[in-house]
C-alpha cells in the first residue's frame, strides 16, 4: 500500500510517516518511480510506535526495542530481547524524574500564585476603604 493508504488505515499523517522512516522505525520498499510501498505489517508496527511514543519512549530507544515489543490487539507486549527492560526501566526513571520536576514547579507556581491573590485581595479592600 501508499503511504496515502497507510495514513488513512492508520490516522497518522504521511508527514509524521516519512519521519518514522527518517528514524529508522518504518522500512517500506521503493517502487522504480520513488514512491513508499507499506506491507500490512507497517499497519501493526505505526500501532505500536504510537503506543510506545504515548507511553514517553523517544524514537530513539523505540528504534531499539520496536522488534522486541508485539501487539497482542489489546497490550503491548515486550519480548525477552537482550535490553529491552533495561531501555524500558531506564524510561521510567526519566518519566519519573520529570514527573517530580513538574510537581516542584507546580508547588512553586501555587506559592507564587497564592502570594499574588493575597496581595490582589489586599489591594481591593485597601482601595475600598480609601476611594
Amino acid at each position: 500500500m501508499r503511504i496515502g493508504a497507510l495514513a488513512r488505515a492508520t490516522g497518522v499523517s504521511q508527514r509524521l510517516l516519512r519521519y518514522y522512516e527518517e528514524q529508522g522505525l518504518l522500512r517500506p520498499t521503493r517502487q522504480p518511480n520513488g514512491y513508499r510501498e507499506y506491507a500490512e505489517a507497517d499497519m501493526a508496527a505505526v500501532r505500536r510506535i504510537r503506543t510506545l511514543i504515548q507511553a514517553g519512549l523517544p524514537t530513539a530507544v523505540i528504534a531499539h526495542i520496536l522488534a522486541c515489543v508485539h501487539d497482542d490487539g489489546t497490550h503491548l507486549i515486550p519480548s525477552t530481547c537482550p535490553g529491552v527492560t533495561n531501555h524500558l526501566r531506564r524510561e521510567q526513571a526519566r518519566v519519573v524524574d520529570a514527573i517530580t520536576q513538574l510537581r516542584t514547579a507546580q508547588q512553586a507556581l501555587d506559592e507564587l500564585l497564592g502570594g499574588a491573590l493575597q496581595l490582589s485581595r489586599h489591594d481591593t479592600a485597601e482601595e475600598t476603604r480609601h476611594p
